[in-house]
């Protein structure tokens, strides 16, 4: 992927935004040139050396070559920021999985339950689904590996593998109180992002995971059967609670489904000046290579009824960088009411360039700001409406983790020391924190293997019925525990 053309070094890369290092990102298709090298600080490249000569010979035991420079290369980039990351053969690949949407595996989706995996939901016409599995199946087993004791990604990766391949899982049932064993055979797994129902007449819900290739087209066809059954319908609930990010594309065209055209939906600026750059609403910004315009076939099929339809979009913590840029958008040009918790605050464009077939580099390139040219990062989008995700309040949001709180971080402008009063407020979420952890274990040990939150879009989703609400004009429950939680200046 990487060529010369005469003196020029040219590099196809993508523009990511992402939440959080190894995460799913935001990407879009860039080309960039680079006409000159910069020079290169040849006494701490000499000194690098002489210490890669040290390690080689002097060390207790044989080094790796190949992995001393790999960690040497991967320590260089993570000191950066969180999101920087240097990707070597396997992240690479796990990466490009991740944005497109597939990947080779059985087709559940899981969790954790008593140290099990425990299948959420089969994906429909995967191999797990035509095998049998249902919602609430125990995974004991995974070929000869016992799951007790391993993480969620360690058990993702044992079913994971290369197409045709055979996996035996061993199953408990619970609900018919039986073990049994199943031998599966893993293909390419196509991902769903997206999800709808009407959850009353008149009123409907969509909710977005994550912004994947195809999630514009599984957006639009729901809005389309959405519409069919119900071209009347009143409102529209989008729900972007923990969506951690996706395609940058992806964004811009969720919000061109609601925005008029050419309105602007994000821009980035940075000190490349491929970097500065303004998204708007058409066409060119969202559309993929060779990709249909669902979104304009959406809007002439419904003339034009999802760019007026009353709406309220959803965040949480978990709503980070591609999710945000839409909210944001959203809010900006007061297209919708956003309601929910303060965001995730990710606010800076990475670049994933390709150091070779296999391997790739993710450099924080730039800051990302709204429409009215406010930067969230570390600060996120704050909602129009705080409400909070239970009737009982924000039971667990303390332990989310935010931008701010990452290591590293950057600010919205570049900063210095921490004042008293930066200090006092993250001595008070430091008390918050330990009082919800506390409150988890508590409720943990009463209602074993429960959730301890609503699932999204359930009857029982308290922001869920505020966000309805509001869109029939009707009284909505208002946090009256929620701070807005300001861009935080770190120790340098």
């Amino acid at each position: 992927m990487t060529k010369r053309v005469g003196s020029k070094l040219r590099t196809v890369g993508w523009v990511a935004i992402g939440a959080v290092a190894g995460a799913l990102t935001t990407v879009q298709l860039q080309a960039v040139a680079r006409n000159t090298l910069t020079p290169l600080p040849l006494e701490e490249l000499q000194q690098l050396a002489a210490v890669f000569g040290m390690v080689k010979t002097d060390y207790v035991e044989p080094v790796d070559e190949k992995k001393l420079i790999s960690d040497a290369i991967s320590g260089m980039v993570s000191s950066l920021d969180p999101h920087s990351q240097y990707f070597d053969k396997k992240s690479f690949k796990e990466f490009r999985e991740g944005t497109s949407g597939r990947f080779v595996g059985v087709g559940i989706e899981i969790t954790m339950e008593d140290g099990l995996v425990k299948v959420v939901t089969p994906i429909e016409d995967s191999p797990a689904f035509r095998a049998g599995l249902k919602s609430g199946d125990l995974i004991t087993r995974i070929d000869d590996t016992a799951v007790k004791g391993l993480t969620i990604n360690e058990a993702v990766k044992l079913m994971r593998g290369e197409p045709r391949t055979k996996v035996l899982l061993s199953i408990l049932r619970k609900d018919e109180d039986r073990s049994f064993t199943v031998t599966i055979t893993r293909e390419e797994i196509k991902t769903v992002s997206v999800k709808s129902r009407t959850v009353e007449p008149g009123y409907a819900w969509v909710r977005v995971s994550q912004f994947q290739e195809r999630t514009i087209d599984d957006f639009t066809r729901k809005l389309e059967d959405l519409y069919r059954a119900d071209p009347n319908m009143k409102g529209l609930v989008l729900d972007l609670r923990n969506d951690p990010g996706g395609l940058l594309d992806a964004a811009v065209g969720l919000s061109a489904v609601f925005l008029p055209e050419n309105v602007t939906v994000v821009s980035t600026n940075g000190q490349l000046e491929e970097s500065k750059f303004i998204y708007k609403a058409i066409p060119q910004h969202y559309l993929r290579r060779g990709g249909n315009d669902s979104i304009r076939r959406l809007t002439e099929n419904t003339k034009g009824f999802y760019k007026r339809l009353p709406l309220v979009v959803l965040v949480n913590e978990g709503s980070a960088s591609a999710s945000e840029i839409v909210a944001g958008a959203l809010q900006d040009h007061k297209r919708a009411t956003v309601m929910g918790s303060q965001t995730f605050g990710k606010g800076s464009v990475q670049t994933v360039r390709p150091l070779g077939p296999d391997t790739g580099l993710k450099l924080t390139t730039a800051r990302y700001y709204t429409p009215s040219g406010v930067s969230i990062q570390g600060k996120g989008i704050v909602p129009d409406v705080m409400v909070d995700e239970t009737a009982d309040g924000n039971l667990f949001a303390a332990l989310r983790t935010r931008e701010a709180d990452l290591n590293n971080s950057l600010g919205s402008t570049p900063h210095g020391p921490m004042t008293d009063a930066q200090r006092e407020a993250e001595k008070k979420r430091e008390e918050a924190r330990e009082e919800a952890r506390k409150k988890l274990e508590e409720e943990a040990r009463k209602n074993p293997g429960q959730r301890l939150v609503p699932e999204f879009g359930s009857d029982k989703d308290f922001q869920l019925q505020q966000a309805l609400n509001r869109l029939k004009g009707q009284p909505v429950v208002v946090s009256k525990s929620q701070t807005v939680r300001p861009d935080e200046k770190k120790e340098n």
